[in-house]
């Protein structure tokens, strides 16, 4: 039996944790929408904690993390193997009333924010949320209920407001699930502006293990070799070649903003993968990287394709990393553990010290 209104955590109340200098958003800011997205995120967190810890009326903390920006909740999502609250939708109070007019270039508020939580370790909800971690490594997220009821929220969100007006945003896990559901989106020619936050990279995390950079790219190297040949002989068997290059294609104009630490294990690969993909490009290898950057060595080999031109009944061969172009943020400063590397505070921190980098794929 749940305790009532079990005290919150320090890190889930928005007076001590939240960035309460942000008494005014400029969303042409981008750390002001990064802030928004990020605190949406942390909301959903705090919406299950206050569930699990039986926290309601003034003991629920989670409300203040998005009224504070003038959002409303307007949806929760409830994962109905556990009941658990793995997602929101949110809708921005002042949406009809900005004005539009500021400047021809001014960037426009989100109507709605569909945000997605990561894993939470505690008993109510770890049992499901670690089948979904395992899922991302097997890269078979794409056919648990949790994700199809996902998409669905998403798809109605754009059917009444529109692909313009709905952001996506999610961390961990929930990265993952936005990630998943932006290209489905994008693929369907709706493209969701996507703030994805430590998103898992469901490879060997050759950038946190190796140090060396040499023998970093010799590896990399190597393995865009292997992928290349490999799906030269599976594709020329098997596959619309054709086909599988136009969906792929289909995903490089979608720019979903990814944020990474290198002291990350679970997302610092994302730094390596386009760093290499520039690198081969450099040195004169990029026919053989545009074949690799499309596949998946594990899901050649499974008989899944590669992967970007996987249909949703092929749930099994969409492996998370396969993406065309982000617009990366690496967060600089020192992360003394794993903790305070992966976690979702990291984004919002006035101190923030970061890289940005565009990718885009060079076709």
């Amino acid at each position: 039996m749940v305790k009532q209104g079990i005290m919150a955590s320090q890190r889930e109340i928005f007076s001590i944790s939240g960035p309460i200098h942000l008494t005014s958003i400029d969303w042409n800011n981008s750390y002001h929408r990064t802030s928004v997205a990020s605190c949406l995120v942390q909301a959903v967190y705090t919406l299950e904690r206050d569930r699990q810890q039986n926290r309601i009326g003034l003991k629920s903390q989670a409300n203040h993390w998005w009224e504070f920006f003038n959002f409303t909740l307007a949806e929760t999502l409830i994962d109905d193997s556990d009941g658990s609250i793995y997602g929101a939708v949110f809708e921005y109070k002042h949406f009809f009333s900005y004005n539009y007019h500021n400047t021809l270039h001014s960037k426009p508020p989100p109507r709605h924010v569909i945000a997605f939580r990561g894993t939470i370790m505690k008993r109510h909800s770890r049992s499901r949320d670690l089948k979904l971690d395992l899922r991302c490594v097997r890269d078979c997220l794409q056919d648990s209920t949790r994700f199809v009821h996902a998409v669905q929220v998403i798809q109605s969100a754009v059917a009444k407001t529109g692909n313009a007006a709905v952001w996506l945003a999610g961390h961990s896990l929930g990265a993952a699930v936005a990630l998943l559901a932006g290209k489905i989106m994008t693929r369907s020619g709706f493209p969701l502006e996507s703030y994805l936050f430590n998103p898992p990279f469901s490879s060997i995390p050759i950038e946190k293990l190796v140090k060396n950079e040499k023998l970093k790219h010799g590896v990399r190297f190597a393995g865009s070799l292997v992928k290349a040949g490999v799906a030269i002989a599976v594709k020329g068997r098997h596959h619309n070649k054709s086909q599988e290059d136009d969906s792929f294609m289909k995903l490089a104009t979608w720019i979903p903003y990814l944020y990474v630490n290198p002291s990350d294990p679970i997302c610092s690969e994302y730094i390596g993968y386009f760093k290499h993909r520039n690198k081969m490009f450099d040195i004169g290898a990029g026919k053989i990287e545009r074949i690799a950057t499309r596949n998946s060595l594990r899901s050649l080999l499974s008989g899944g394709g590669g992967g970007s031109g996987s249909s949703s009944s092929d749930s099994c061969s969409e492996p998370l990393h396969l993406l065309p172009s982000a617009y990366m943020t690496i967060n600089t400063s020192q992360s003394p553990n794993f903790k305070k590397s992966h976690g979702i505070h990291q984004w919002w921190d006035p101190m923030f010290n970061g890289e940005y980098v565009l990718h885009q794929f060079n076709q």
